[in-house]
This record gives C-alpha cells, sequence and structure tokens, in this order.
C-alpha cells in the first residue's frame, strides 16, 4: 500500500515543502530511501525501525521504499524521522490516513518512540502558513515556537503512540494556543559608567539614530570596547516584523534558546579575531547563517579589528553595501539577510601607543603601514564614523562618572529614529538613514552653498571617494534628526566631516 505524508526541509532560512512516500509491498524485507538524503536521514532508517517497535507497533517484514520528494533537493537532518514513521504505520494500515493530506509533520523520534524537537520549525510554520496547510504536528519542545505563526493549527505530542491516536482521534484533541513567555530584562551596560570621552559617546549616539558602521581607534585601556559594548542599551527595540525575522533566522541555526517567544532584544555578535570567512558569511554544505546573519537588525562587534585576516575582513565588503549574502552551492543558491550594524575597535599600531600623549610608539613607519594594510580603502569607505578615542586623563581617571545615561540617550535616539521612519514611510526598504540609496540622498540630503563649499573641501583635503561623501551625507542627515531639523545645515555636515579624519593616524 502506498502512503504520502508531507514534511519540510530548510533551504537558507525558508523552508521548502517536502513529500515523503512511502510504499509497502511484497519483496525482501528492508527499507530503502530515496532522494537525495544525506547521512542523518539514511540513519533514520534504524530509529524509525526500533521506534515502532519498542512503541508497541508491528513493524512490516516487507520492503518498504521512502521516497522524498521532490527528488533533486538535498534532504538533511532528524526533522523526517516522524513522516517516515507514520508514513510506515498509514501504508502498512495500522493508522488513519484521511488527515495526513491536511498536516505537515516534523520531528526527531527517539528509540523509545518519544519525539525531539528541531531546528528551523518557526520557518517552516511560515512556509506553511502561506502554503495553505491546514496545521503542523511537532514535538512539544517545538509547540510554542510554530503557534507563534497566525492562523495555523499546531498539534504537539511527546510520543510516537499520541501522534497516532491523534490520526485516529482527531476530534479528541485541540490546537496549542500560542502563550507569550515572559521576558527576563535584559541588562545592557549603561552609558553612566563611562568616564569622559564625550566625542566617543556621541558618535555612539549618532551610531544608534542612525545605522551607522562605527570603529574606535585608540591605545590600549582608553574605554573603546568598554563604549562598543554599551551601544547596545541605546538602541530602540525590535518590532514585531523585525523580531519575526530575526527569531526565524536563529531558529534556523538552531540558536534558539527560549522557543516559545520571539527575539525581542537587537542581536549582539562578537567573534574572535581568529574567525574564518565562512563563519562570518555562512556556508556549509547544506549553508546555514553566519554571524553576519545572526547579527541582522542588530549589531556585529569586532574587537580587535586588524587582527582578523584581510581576506576574512574583504567577506564583509559586499554584506555592507547591500545588505544581504549569497552563498552558492553546486546545486542550490541561497541568500541571507544580512542587515547589522557593524562596529569594530582596534589599536592605531602594533604597539598600540602611536599619537598616545604618554606613551612613547616604538613601531617604525612601515609597520604601522603594514598593520592598517589589513584595512582596505573600501572597507574603510563603509564605516562611517571613525572616532578617535584617546586616553583618560589621570583626574579624570579617579573622578565618578558624570555622563548622561543610556535611558537618557536612548530617548533622544527613539526621537531620531521616529522623524526617519516618518521620512521613509513610503520606502519599502529603508529602516534608518544607513540604508539610504543615491536617490533618497538627492531628496533628502540637499545642501546649500557653503555646506557643498564645505564637503567639497573636505574630499579634496582628505582624498575622500564618492562613496565616502555619501556616508558623510547620512551621517549629517542623522545629526539633523537628532537636532530636529529637517534641512541640512553647515555644521550638521561639519560635524559629519570630523568623522572621516581618523585616516591621518595612519
Amino acid at each position: 500500500m502506498l502512503a504520502r505524508v508531507w514534511s519540510s526541509s530548510i533551504v537558507g532560512i525558508d523552508a521548502v515543502k517536502v513529500g515523503v512516500e512511502v510504499d509497502v509491498s511484497g519483496g525482501l524485507p528492508g527499507i530503502v530511501v530515496l532522494g537525495l538524503p544525506d547521512a542523518a536521514v539514511q540513519e533514520a532508517k534504524e530509529r524509525v525501525k526500533a521506534a515502532l517497535k519498542n512503541a508497541g507497533f508491528a513493524f512490516p517484514v516487507k520492503k518498504i521504499v521512502i521516497n522524498l520528494t521532490p527528488a533533486d533537493l538535498r534532504k538533511e537532518g532528524a526533522c523526517f524521522d516522524l513522516p517516515m514513521s507514520v508514513g510506515i504505520l498509514a501504508a502498512s494500515e495500522q493508522v488513519s490516513a484521511h488527515l495526513l493530506g491536511d498536516y505537515l509533520f516534523l520531528g526527531e523520534i527517539s528509540l523509545d518512540g518519544g519525539l525531539r524537537s528541531v531546528a528551523g520549525v518557526l520557518a517552516i510554520a511560515a512556509t506553511a502558513q502561506k502554503m495553505g496547510i491546514t496545521g503542523l504536528v511537532v514535538p512539544c519542545d517545538n509547540a510554542q515556537e510554530a503557534a507563534i505563526v497566525e492562523g495555523l493549527a499546531v498539534y504537539a505530542f511527546k510520543n510516537l503512540r499520541q501522534v497516532t491516536d491523534f490520526l485516529n482521534n482527531p476530534e479528541r484533541y485541540k490546537p496549542v494556543q500560542h502563550v507569550e513567555t515572559l521576558h527576563t530584562t535584559c541588562l545592557h551596560a549603561d552609558l553612566k559608567d563611562v568616564k569622559g570621552q564625550a566625542h566617543g559617546r556621541r558618535a555612539l549616539e549618532i551610531a544608534a539614530a542612525g545605522g551607522h558602521n562605527l570603529v574606535f581607534v585608540g591605545p590600549p585601556g582608553s574605554g573603546k570596547t568598554m563604549l562598543a559594548r554599551r551601544l547596545p542599551g541605546i538602541l530602540p527595540p525590535l518590532s514585531f516584523s523585525e523580531a519575526l525575522e530575526v527569531t526565524q533566522i536563529h531558529s534556523v541555526a538552531g540558536l534558539l534558546k527560549n522557543r516559545g517567544s520571539l527575539v525581542r532584544h537587537r542581536p549582539f555578535r562578537s567573534p574572535h579575531h581568529s574567525a574564518s570567512g565562512p563563519s562570518l558569511v555562512g556556508g556549509g554544505s547544506f549553508p546555514r547563517p553566519g554571524e553576519i546573519s545572526l547579527a541582522h537588525r542588530g549589531i556585529l562587534f569586532m574587537d580587535e579589528l586588524t587582527e582578523f585576516k584581510r581576506d576574512v575582513l574583504e567577506f564583509l565588503r559586499q554584506p555592507l553595501e547591500d545588505g544581504y549574502v549569497t552563498i552558492s552551492r553546486t546545486r542550490q543558491s541561497v541568500m541571507f539577510p544580512s542587515q547589522f550594524t557593524l562596529v569594530a575597535s582596534t589599536n592605531p599600531c602594533p604597539c598600540g601607543y602611536y599619537g598616545d600623549t604618554i606613551q612613547a610608539c616604538t613601531c617604525s613607519p612601515r609597520q604601522r603601514e603594514q598593520y592598517w594594510a589589513k584595512l582596505s580603502g573600501p572597507l574603510m569607505d563603509r564605516i562611517d564614523l571613525q572616532v578617535a578615542v584617546n586616553r583618560l586623563k589621570p583626574e579624570e581617571i579617579t573622578q565618578q562618572p558624570t555622563g548622561e545615561s543610556s535611558a537618557q540617550v536612548l530617548e533622544r535616539v527613539q526621537q531620531g529614529r521616529d522623524r526617519a521612519e516618518r521620512r521613509f514611510q513610503d520606502e519599502l526598504n529603508l529602516g534608518c538613514n544607513a540604508h539610504m540609496q543615491t536617490g533618497h540622498l538627492q531628496q533628502w540630503c540637499k545642501l546649500d552653498d557653503a555646506s557643498r563649499n564645505l564637503l567639497e573641501c573636505a574630499i579634496k583635503k582628505l582624498g575622500l571617494s564618492a562613496r565616502a561623501s555619501d556616508r558623510i551625507l547620512k551621517v549629517a542627515r542623522t545629526i539633523a534628526d537628532l537636532a530636529g531639523d529637517d534641512d541640512l545645515k553647515t555644521h550638521h555636515v561639519a560635524e559629519a566631516i570630523q568623522y572621516r579624519t581618523i585616516d591621518r593616524m595612519q
């Protein structure tokens, strides 16, 4: 007898509907799995066989052929355990098959017939809802994650016995209702703990309000990392659509810690400087999101930027410009979103003290040149705010912090973002000033004669590229938003220009 069960497979951060066809017929006993299965799917044959026996079902002593469609799509993971088990039971007439076409089945199965959670359920649920699937049958641990998607009936079970009882007697069961898990307060480091560094604090505020990329350059102990780690505390919370998008990425990556709740806080990813290129952009035989996609809608913090390999840093250029990264493989090409804010810190030279007023630099010009050569011109062009952080004076070290708290700064940042959102209300893909394109700059960043002359002078003296000049206009637009001004003025442009003068330290 032939039975067909629906399941799903992850491709990128989206899901594809997969048919699990099971044929039980005469022939030498055994199980054959077709349809480009990976090792985990092939091993499911033994898991399913043991699970059915241990759960009290009769395993057919016949030839069993399992076909996963579409045949040209690689299938991976243990999520096909449950649909394969249900298909065998339906094909051997041990369970009713009349509901199989209405539901999508997911779940890893243990040898005693218990169901274990799988990754990517939120993405699969979202895809199922778009396809008009009636509902999902998932393990209990995935229930709340799947129930986040509205308009989809989610049934959750602990073991295979409960699944078969549901198929035979569906009227006994009710779908899971989503219950938003209470969030513990995310305690971010507060800006009020920072002593001095008014210039760095101002740069953080601008970066948060406009989504601008930022790099701090200064000697050891000047407070670069301390400042950078306080940026999350002044970022506005994720909107519902952004939270759903971020949660879906983390679900696919298997990093969703709280499966019953959306990710409400902006991601903060901090890879070590020994990280490889694929670990940043994503990859693998079955492509999975990398650090830049896990930082989507949040922050990618790269401490000791110049300690990263140059070829690894070059991987950032295209995602910083486009907001997504494409991973190509022989059989497929997937796209991961990567609209993040890059925040970095680095020393000005190998010894760390070039330009320091207290300790002399011991590096030669050649050493400094080689040190900065890791940061290519095109990469630095994409960093809007380049800020020199000087070491604190003795009296600043001993005094108590007197700066504003993160809550006070966040209030201004939110006001600035609100102004930008009202301006971009008719634009689909614009969330903040850093995402503006050339046409937007011509519309919203018009300069008067004095501002234009100032910018032209800066371009000549600093040797700025067209991209760098556009970045200056975006920063100036954010500065104007923070000040509550509709038009760009000379002092807005002048402040934006000063964040491009870090190149002189080379």
